[in-house]
């Protein structure tokens, strides 16, 4: 933990657990049972408030089906604090993950592109700002 709160690597890691348990459908307290620990341990681990050890983010990948590489990949220790608290912000919001999650699933980019496009225009018609404006 810094001074201001958990280190912002401690929280992208804990938010590719919660992303991944929460793709394979498990609860906290399933993941709990699996690593032998309480529920509100796997809360805080997700939350980035406690640190997870590297012998504990191997049992993690283990519980979670998933590679380590797969849970920090991409995770740069040089990337723009603001950059991953936006994206933390960003996926605090009510249905936020299952609309990233739906967006992922669809088959192609051009049906991507077009549900984006089509979002960034009704955001616009309900007079929001266009994120690609900024």
């Amino acid at each position: 933990m810094t001074n201001d709160g958990p280190h912002r690597l401690d929280v992208a890691i804990g938010q590719r657990i919660r992303e991944r348990r929460r793709s394979l459908g498990l609860s906290q307290q399933d993941l709990a049972e699996v690593l032998g620990v309480s529920f509100q341990q796997v809360q805080k681990y997700e939350r980035g408030a406690n640190r997870v050890s590297f012998s504990r983010l191997v049992e993690i990948g283990g519980a979670l089906k998933c590679r380590l590489g797969d849970l920090a990949e991409g995770l740069d220790p040089d990337r723009a604090p603001k950059e991953i608290e936006q994206v933390n912000a960003l996926m605090t919001a009510d249905g936020a993950l299952e609309m990233l999650e739906a967006y992922a699933a669809l088959p192609s980019n051009a049906l991507r592109r077009a549900v984006l496009h089509h979002t960034r225009t009704l955001n616009s018609v309900l007079g929001g700002t266009d994120p690609e404006s900024r």
